[in-house]
C-alpha cells in the first residue's frame, strides 16, 4: 500500500521541506508534516493555497505531477474585475501565453465560496470589483492559472487549489492534513 497525504497548504508556505539559500527564514512543509519518506507530488506556489498531495510512492507521484498524465486540477480563483462571458470563453478555448497556447480549460464564474480567511487578507479596494471563478486545467505550467487570468485581463488576487483528480481539500483547515491508503 502507498501512502497519500492530502494537505491544505497555507498561504506563504513553500511546497518543500527545507529552504536552503534564502536570506530570511520562510515557512516550509516541515512545520506542518513530520512523516519520513513522503514527498510532494507537484508544486503549489508560495502565494497559493489549498490541496498539495504528498506520497511515498514514486510511480504515484509521477502520475499525479507529470503533465503527460493530464490529471485535472481545479482551482477557486478570486480575480480583480467583473469577469464576463468573453474572458471565460477565452479561458475555455485556450489562452496564448509566452510559452505557447494553453490547453482548453473548464471555466465558470461562481458565487463567493465559503473558504477560510487568508492570512494576510487579500487587499480590498472599494473602487475595483472582484469575483470568483472555478478553473480546471490538465497541464501544469509554472504559475499557469495566474498567467491565464492575467492574459484575459483579470489578474488573480487569491488562488486556492481545491482538487486534484478525485482528491479534494474539502474539510481540511489550512495546515491540516489527512492520510489515505491508495
Amino acid at each position: 500500500m502507498s501512502r497519500l497525504i492530502l494537505f491544505n497548504k497555507p498561504y506563504g508556505v513553500l511546497s518543500q521541506f527545507t529552504d536552503r539559500g534564502s536570506e530570511g527564514a520562510r515557512a516550509t512543509l516541515s512545520e506542518h508534516i513530520n512523516i519520513p519518506g513522503v514527498y510532494p507530488a507537484g508544486r503549489l506556489d508560495r502565494d497559493s493555497e489549498g490541496l498539495l498531495l504528498l506520497t511515498d510512492d514514486g510511480r504515484l507521484q509521477a502520475r499525479i505531477a507529470e503533465p503527460k498524465h493530464k490529471m485535472p486540477k481545479s482551482y477557486l480563483v478570486q480575480v480583480e474585475g467583473d469577469i464576463g462571458a468573453d474572458a471565460l470563453g477565452q479561458l475555455r478555448n485556450g489562452v496564448r501565453l509566452k510559452d505557447g497556447i494553453t490547453m482548453p480549460a473548464d471555466a465558470a464564474r461562481i458565487d463567493d465560496p465559503e473558504l477560510w480567511p487568508r492570512d494576510p487578507p487579500v487587499r480590498f479596494r472599494k473602487s475595483v470589483p472582484d469575483c470568483w471563478i472555478k478553473l480546471t486545467i490538465s497541464e501544469g505550467r509554472n504559475r499557469q492559472v495566474r498567467r491565464m487570468t492575467a492574459a484575459v485581463g483579470f489578474p488573480t488576487l487569491r488562488l486556492v487549489r481545491w482538487s486534484i483528480g478525485d482528491w479534494t481539500v474539502e474539510g481540511l483547515a489550512p495546515g491540516e492534513w489527512r492520510q489515505i491508503e491508495v
